[in-house]
């Protein structure tokens, strides 16, 4: 069945999918290579909205071997998309749900089945919009005449824009936006927080597994590009998109430390550049936003244990008899700390004391048979896409599909309460944080 909805531009043309009405491939800018977002032109008749546009250029993920397997797809530039999931097109004014995927700036999609929001939209009466942005060097390069940089954070923001100016003809609310993000997701909705070209755009938000040297200085930025286009031995503007591929895979082999924990991504925002303030305005605008936000924001129990699964030094201790495994343990404890609690913790004390109300959790669950434990990422398939989706990654290794409904259910009651009126939908107390209690929840056993 086929429904319609009516934007600024023109008229979607989206189907009935279980239930629910999809529409896919909703471009809500375009651009050239290198080029800043700017709005579609408005067009006469319908377009279609019934299939996936392209996703951004990558490589497969660095952690498929804990989320399994990436999904084929057609890739592309033209890839400023967007996958809207509603109960209905009405007048009803739903909450909505601005989805951005991580993927370290190189890689992932919010039209991929792994992100689907079939469950979040039908259980919670919720509008949910995924975001497709430019990746990589084509979204995050910063080369004086070439890119200035943190074209994908304009992207988010153009997305932002577009859906405060179209998302009730989905059926949805914008002035009830919650924003929400994983890992380098995580680290974009971040960024936000202190942009002054956001105001407006959100009044929720949710941080998923913020990592903490996911932002550069211009200077920085620059010494990546150089190395990046050493590699690419061309003119970026012009070279073949498997070129600009293979010369970020070459470039970030290059950047990484000789220990190997090196796990920050070579194209990443960069302070002060485009739409994200330096950092000083960046914690001025934060401070000022804070006293009408609340925030969702939480870790992993093992974020790194993913991380070091592949690296070859902590490997190579392993092996060591009795003190290798227990040393490998403890290096992992303390880059988890550093790369994601500290930071973390540090976020929500900053906001909670500039005025917000902070929920704060652990996640603590881990399949039977998952070697990573809580690792990155286990917590995604607890709230998007489906079993059969994800019944493959090595994360949920061992897990009995009745469990995997019933944890799933209870966190995504919790996140559903607070995209809708801004507290947590829990089972148990779970005091909001602040300086005085830091109090951490441990979800899914939450409810």
């Amino acid at each position: 069945m086929l429904t319609r909805a009516k934007t600024t531009g023109g008229i979607w043309r989206g189907r009935t999918e279980d239930g629910l009405i999809v529409f896919r491939g909703v471009r809500y800018a375009e651009s050239e290579r290198f080029g800043p977002p700017r709005p579609v032109p408005a067009w006469s008749g319908e377009r279609d909205a019934t299939a996936d546009g392209p996703i951004a250029p990558q490589r497969p993920p660095r952690l498929a071997h804990v989320i399994g397997a990436s999904e084929r797809g057609e890739q592309g530039e033209d890839c400023l998309s967007l996958t809207i999931t509603t109960p209905a097109v009405d007048d009803r004014a739903r909450p909505v749900l601005v989805w951005i995927h991580g993927g370290a700036y190189l890689s992932g999609a919010g039209s991929l089945k792994l992100n689907g929001a079939h469950r979040l939209a039908r259980e919670g009466g919720v509008v949910v919009v995924s975001v497709n942005y430019r990746l990589g060097a084509l979204g995050y390069l910063r080369s004086p005449g070439i890119s200035e940089g943190n074209l994908g954070l304009a992207d988010q923001l153009a997305a932002l824009r577009w859906v405060r100016e179209n998302i009730a003809a989905f059926g949805g609310d914008p002035d009830t936006v919650t924003v929400a993000g994983q890992s380098a997701g995580a680290h974009s909705v971040r960024c936000l927080l202190g942009m002054p070209d956001a105001e407006g755009l959100f009044r929720r938000v949710i941080l998923q597994s913020t990592p903490a040297r996911c932002q550069s200085t211009p200077s920085v930025a620059e010494e990546a590009a150089g190395l990046f286009l050493d590699k690419l031995g061309t003119d970026p503007r012009t070279a073949a998109l498997s070129e600009i591929l293979d010369a970020q895979v070459a470039a970030a082999l290059d950047s990484g430390s000789r220990l190997g924990f090196n796990t920050a991504p070579l194209f990443t925002p960069v302070s002060g550049v485009g739409p994200l303030p330096d950092e000083d305005r960046w914690e001025a605008g934060l401070a000022e936003r804070a006293p009408g936000l609340d925030v969702i924001i939480g870790t992993t129990q093992r974020e790194m244990s993913a991380f070091c699964s592949v690296n070859p030094v902590l490997n190579r201790l392993r092996r060591i008899p009795l003190l290798g495994p227990a040393a490998v343990a403890a290096v992992e404890r303390a880059v988890n700390r550093i790369a994601f609690g500290r930071p973390t913790e540090d976020l929500a004390t900053r906001l909670s004391e500039a005025g917000a109300r902070v929920w704060s959790y652990r996640f603590d669950y881990a399949a039977p048979d998952c070697p990573f434990g809580a690792t990155h990422c286990i917590d995604l398939p607890f709230l998007f896409g489906t079993y059969a989706d994800w019944s493959a990654a090595p994360l949920l290794a061992g897990i009995d599909p009745d469990d995997f409904e019933t944890l799933g259910r209870r966190v995504r009651t919790a996140w559903l309460g607070f995209i809708r009126d801004g507290v947590p939908a829990a089972g148990t107390p779970w005091p909001q944080y602040t300086a005085d209690l830091r109090h951490i929840a441990s979800v899914p056993g939450l409810p």
